[in-house]
């Protein structure tokens, strides 16, 4: 195995455990707005990851150049969206919690 397979193999690898951490979150956390956050965070991470990976190992820059697209085009439909489904739960009345960060 090359060193260039290999560093595609950890960008692989690194992609699948955010796309394990989006859906973790996604059937963990309590409400509509933090699911979708921890979603469309980690999915686009892990995507962006996995494109890397892949174009590590495309035989052509127009093969990376094309993975990149399909990323840039993945972050705009999941932004979209999220702020769709977000707007939609916030209208139904879910319930945002408001914390203020600071210390005791």
């Amino acid at each position: 195995m090359s060193a260039l397979e290999l560093a595609a193999a950890v960008f692989l690898l690194a992609g699948a455990g955010f796309y394990l951490a989006g859906t973790l979150g996604l059937l963990r956390f309590p409400d509509a707005l933090s699911r979708l956050h921890a979603l469309t965070k980690a999915d686009n991470v892990g995507l962006l990851l996995v494109c890397i990976g892949l174009a590590l190992l495309a035989g052509s820059l127009r093969q990376a150049a094309l993975l990149l697209l399909v990323w840039l085009l993945a972050l705009l439909a999941a932004t979209v969206s999220a702020h769709v489904i977000a707007r939609r739960a916030l209208a139904d009345g879910a319930e945002v919690e408001v914390r203020d960060g600071g210390g005791p």
